[in-house]
């Protein structure tokens, strides 16, 4: 199984978080896991500026978050769970109940 990339934060402002990466970059809409301060935080993937950064949206509050911290490439964009277990129940954006 092939390790997925990890970048380093460049730049935050509010929501919009941008990583630069030393090899390939992730493609758009690919989710991001960054630990922030002991917290899980997932940005995703809205665009390519250029060959080895990308501008992305956090799911979450980005309080905190400094440049240099890793974030690593799921390979895979975010997905929530469906079927009879999730009827009725309040799920987040990234699938957390």
């Amino acid at each position: 199984m092939a390790k997925n990339a990890v970048g380093k934060v460049s730049q935050v402002i509010g929501a919009v978080v941008d990583v630069e990466f030393d090899g390939a970059i992730p493609d758009i809409l690919n989710a991001l896991e960054v630990d922030n301060n002991g917290q899980r935080l997932v940005l995703e993937v809205a665009q390519h500026l250029g060959e080895n950064t990308v501008r992305t949206i956090a799911m979450d509050a980005t309080e905190g978050l400094v440049r240099g911290t890793e974030a690593e490439d799921t390979g895979a964009p975010i997905s929530v769970p469906v079927g009879p277990e999730t009827l009725g129940r309040i799920i987040n954006v990234i699938g957390e109940v």
